[in-house]
């Protein structure tokens, strides 16, 4: 079955046959979306509630998998479960009930964040998660599907063996969290990492098992860093042909990540490359409002896919009134670029499955402050990509100095500050009067000889009456500038992703117009640098809502 309105269908036709009531929301979903204009249209999120970190993506039987820390009571953090939904193509999804809830002594205090492994010869999902248990120390723990014959693995039962990995040896009991998708070495044994603080430095902390039940902590972690703290949600995984290992920490409200080598045989992990905070630029998955995230190999399509949680920028009060919190970025699959000195991050291609009405124009110049409207697409529900060439380099603005913050940099030369060669790029989520409007630009430079590339996201003027949380964002651009300089930025209501370069540096922001909403909302070209840019290409799309389907039979939780 290709077609995914028919497995729709079909998964709804599972559900009623197993006696469970569904109700389509796309209906209500048009109700929401005029209503609350925030509510996003195809980002993942739940029906209502809090939502934070993705847990334990994974395909089986082919049926995705998103599971993910929710509140099933209210808009703000707390009573942490593992919310379930089910989808053909990551795009249209099942909302179902709450796959584990906090019932047991190991995690009354709440079901908090993990990963799903596929065990090996037996293709059998498990689930490792951390529970807050009654004393509120963390301690990992394990689930599995209560019947394998259910098609959307409804229900999970907990593990008699419970806890399983405990917060001894020095391990602070209040940073030990966050279990990684378990890999099998080439002596049979599993591996998996948990996120944590040792002595004050941020590490991931291995261990082993030969069952999946009996775990044993390594001598040493697998990596740690004397220059942060608590490492939360780490993942590891291969990456290219060459052996190459990502591995990846969340802290400081962003995601960290290094390349290295990784020996199977001695669990020895080096570094290739800069590690963590050891230069002002660093490599991140996104570079504005993205966390926690999680990612998962799909093998019907030989890719790895990514999610993170993009938290609200607005203030605890606001979710309360909306009736939920957070949303997830859109799935992209992720590839070391041909360097291989970092990733490149991309929509998967289901996107494109929401693509209607399509406008094009190229070979188009844009003189020194002008704004050129992309007229004919729904504007607040979008997908737009552009590139752009920029003549005559020798004319280019000089900026002196050593290493540069590339965020700090976007806030001096904010959208409004002129400069030879940018800023240029897409004017988002814009009102009428262009009063309120979400730029995302570059800006090319020239120092110590070498061209270089700024991409920033100004969300200083997005709203007239919200003022988010950070008002700017701002990476370096690898990019080639013989070559085009490409941008691709979906707009969906509240949330704005950017993919610069192709995928090589990722901003994306949550904003809340009060005027440029709905059908009052624009897109535009726009240049604010002296200097003329063209554009060589743009086509732009109004996106369709992704379909939704709501289970509304609450059932008691099962356990061992």
């Amino acid at each position: 079955m290709k077609n995914p309105v028919i497995k729709m269908v079909f998964l709804q036709l599972i559900l009623i046959g197993y006696g469970i009531g569904v109700r389509s929301v796309d209906q209500e979903y048009e109700k929401i979306l005029d209503e609350q204009p925030y509510r996003s249209a195809f980002h993942f999120q739940p029906p209502k509630n809090w939502m934070n970190d993705p847990n334990g993506p994974m395909l089986y039987n082919g049926v995705y998998h998103l599971f993910y820390q929710y509140n099933p009571y209210a808009a703000i953090w707390g009573n942490i479960s593992w919310g379930h939904s089910v989808s053909y193509n990551l795009v249209d999804w099942i909302h179902l009930e709450p796959a584990l809830d906090p019932t047991e002594k190991y995690d009354i205090n709440g079901c908090w964040s993990g990963s799903a492994t596929l065990l090996a010869g037996e293709s059998k999902p498990v689930i490792l998660y951390t529970g807050s248990d009654f004393l509120g120390q963390q301690v990992q723990n394990l689930a599995m599907p209560k019947d394998l014959s259910d098609p959307l693995l409804r229900e999970w039962l907990k593990s008699s063996h419970n806890p399983l990995m405990l917060p001894v040896e020095g391990i602070d009991p209040d940073f030990f969290r966050d279990p990684t998708t378990a890999w099998q070495g080439p002596d049979g044994s599993w591996r998996v990492l948990v996120g944590s603080q040792v002595g004050g430095h941020g590490c991931a902390l291995l261990y082993r098992s030969r069952d999946f039940v009996k775990w044993e902590r390594a001598s040493g972690p697998l990596h740690e860093s004397n220059k942060t703290a608590m490492w939360e949600c780490p993942d590891f995984y291969p990456v290219g042909d060459d052996g190459r290992y990502v591995l990846k920490a969340s802290f400081n409200d962003h995601d960290y990540y290094v390349l290295g080598s990784y020996d199977a045989e001695t669990d020895e992990f080096g570094v290739v490359g800069v590690d963590f905070m050891d230069d002002v630029v660093q490599l991140r998955y996104d570079y504005g409002v993205f966390y926690a995230s999680k990612t998962f190999y799909d093998d019907a399509r030989k890719r790895r896919v990514l999610w993170g949680w993009v938290t609200e920028a607005d203030s605890e009060a606001d979710d309360v009134e909306r009736g939920w919190s957070g949303l997830m970025s859109f799935p992209r699959s992720v590839l070391l670029d041909e360097d291989q000195k970092q990733l490149i991050q991309w929509p998967i291609e289901e996107v494109e499955e929401l693509r209607g009405e399509k406008v094009a124009l190229e070979n188009k110049e844009i003189e020194s402050g002008n704004v050129l409207e992309i007229g004919g697409i729904t504007a607040s529900q979008a997908d737009v990509e552009v590139s752009f060439r920029v003549p005559n380099l020798e004319a280019v603005e000089v900026i002196d100095g050593g290493l540069l913050d590339p965020q700090m940099l976007c806030r001096q030369k904010n959208a409004s500050v002129e400069g030879v060669f940018g800023p240029f790029g897409l004017l988002v989520l814009a009102s009428d009067d262009l009063t309120e409007q979400t730029a995302v630009f570059f800006r090319v430079f020239r120092q110590n000889e070498k061209h270089v590339v700024l991409m920033c996201s100004d969300q200083s003027r997005s709203s007239l009456q919200t003022r988010v949380k950070e008002a700017i964002f701002g990476s370096f651009l690898d990019v080639d500038l013989d070559q085009e300089i490409s941008l691709r930025t979906l707009v969906d209501h509240s949330i704005v992703e950017s993919f610069g370069g192709k995928g090589k540096s990722c901003i994306t922001s949550r904003v809340y117009p009060k005027l440029a909403i709905h059908n009052n909302s624009h897109v535009h070209a726009f240049n604010n640098g002296s200097k003329s840019v063209m554009i060589s290409r743009l086509e732009a799309w109004s996106m369709s809502r992704a379909r939704l389907v709501q289970v509304h039979t609450r059932r008691k939780p099962s356990f061992s």
